[in-house]
């Protein structure tokens, strides 16, 4: 009796574990298969790059102004005998506008008057002190003659005194003359320089080419009239070069310590859809730039433009080539993302890992040092086995968004590593491929 009772306490306990373990499988799946989706280990090519927006611009450019001001008379003539305009082709001298010049015209007939008798009080103070030197020799010589006689009955008092009088006025006379003629010098070098002034000016009333290029802009029109005050109005903007070009590219803060000058780059317009340009890093300019609080470093881009194609100021879409690895084994970014649940884990895997964060959120964390992201550094890719996933830490290399370059010595081309998790009703017979699936994953893919 006491071994019936026996034998049916031990049949109890096992069917209440067997219940208790049932209850839980149905409550960790919630009455669902769980089925990985899986990726090969691929070889093949990684160009790793960063994308950035930038502007083609011409390599150098010249703002062209006027320094008088005045009405655009009008426009010169082109190397091809057309009126200035949008894309014209000049050389350096080329006349690119007429501004109305009979103000200055005027001011340089008054000037050259100015100087014309300025130059006539100069020739009539050097007659003047010529008549004064001639008078001091004559005061000198009574002077001298009456220094012998001296005051005596042959020479009165006062006829001695005269010539002394005499003398020393011509001397102060010829004094006199001498400052007239300074005077008269600079005057005469004050109205050269009006003169000069004013010819100056009406030779700015002809626009010239400072370079050879070609006008990217024309912003005047005939008739209208510029002011010149402070700041020079601008008439035209000349590219001197269109051959090479230059994109300037806003750069990120963050990928900005990736640039340096001489890196290969590409980039493509919306212009010439699936045309792609090359160029290289040409400078990183050090003012930065901050909107809303992103701070963005200007970056010049340099690029051969003999085709012509590239105009001024289309937007580019820039790749800076950061790495080109030829040949390497790669994953999917979603496959270093995914991580298991500990009961997911081969057991004689799973004390390497720990399933909790301290406040109740579920997290996976490698108590070897390892690490579950696609930044760079060591990672871990998740293989099937059996109904269990086991570990395959890899070191992790560039990536370029869609892929990663990995490395390790349980890799190789073909193998199939965890993408993330797809879990189907428990019972569910269709296969139907067209029956709509329940998907969860526990990972984000890449892009």
């Amino acid at each position: 009796m006491k071994n019936l009772m026996k034998r049916a306490v031990s049949v109890a306990i096992v069917a209440a574990i067997i219940g208790a373990g049932g209850a839980w499988y149905l409550y960790r799946s919630d009455g669902q298969a769980v089925f990985y989706r899986t990726a090969a280990v691929e070889r093949g090519d990684l160009l790793a790059t960063i994308s950035a927006t930038g502007t083609v611009e011409p390599e150098e450019v010249v703002d062209v102004g006027a320094q008088v001001a005045g009405k655009i008379d009008a426009f010169g003539k082109d190397k091809n005998g057309n009126e200035i305009d949008y894309g014209s082709v000049v050389e350096e001298g080329t006349v690119l506008a007429q501004i109305d010049d009979s103000l200055y015209t005027a001011d340089v007939a008054q000037s050259t008057a100015q100087l014309m008798q300025a130059k006539s009080g100069l020739q009539r103070a050097e007659a003047d002190i010529e008549q004064m030197k001639a008078k001091l020799y004559q005061a000198q010589r009574d002077w001298e003659r009456a220094q012998k006689l001296g005051p005596s009955e042959a020479l009165a008092e006062s006829s001695y005194d005269a010539y002394k009088s005499g003398y020393e006025t011509a001397k102060a006379n010829l004094a006199v003359g001498e400052a007239a003629i300074a005077q008269a010098k600079a005057s005469v070098a004050q109205s050269e320089a009006v003169l000069q002034r004013s010819q100056r000016n009406l030779s700015y009333c002809t626009i010239k080419s400072p370079v050879k290029g070609v006008i990217i802009d024309r912003r005047v029109n005939i008739g209208q009239t510029v002011v010149s005050s402070l700041n020079a109005p601008s008439l035209f903007l000349m590219a001197k070069d269109l051959k090479r070009m230059q994109v300037w590219v806003s750069v990120n803060e963050a990928d900005i310590g990736s640039i340096h000058t001489g890196q290969a780059v590409t980039f493509t317009v919306d212009a010439y859809p699936g045309e792609v340009f090359s160029g290289e890093v040409g400078k990183v300019r050090l003012n930065a730039n901050m909107t809303q609080n992103v701070v963005t470093y200007t970056v010049e881009v340099i690029t051969d433009n003999s085709s012509g194609k590239l105009l001024p100021y289309l937007t580019a879409n820039i790749q800076f080539e950061l790495s080109n690895s030829k040949g390497v084994l790669l994953v999917p970014n979603a496959a270093l993302r995914w991580s298991p649940r500990p009961e997911q884990i081969a057991s004689e895997f799973r004390k390497d890992f720990s399933d909790s964060n301290g406040n109740g959120q579920r997290t996976l964390s490698n108590n070897n040092g390892g690490t579950t992201s696609a930044n760079g550094g060591v990672g871990i890719l998740w293989e099937q086995q059996g109904n269990y996933v086991r570990p395959i830490k890899v070191r992790v290399g560039p990536s370029d968004g869609t892929m990663t370059e990995v490395e390790g010595k349980d890799l190789q081309e073909g193998l199939q590593v965890v993408l993330g998790e797809q879990q189907q009703a428990a019972g569910a017979k269709t296969t139907n491929p067209f029956t709509p699936q329940i998907m969860r994953s526990r990972s984000t893919s890449g892009r």
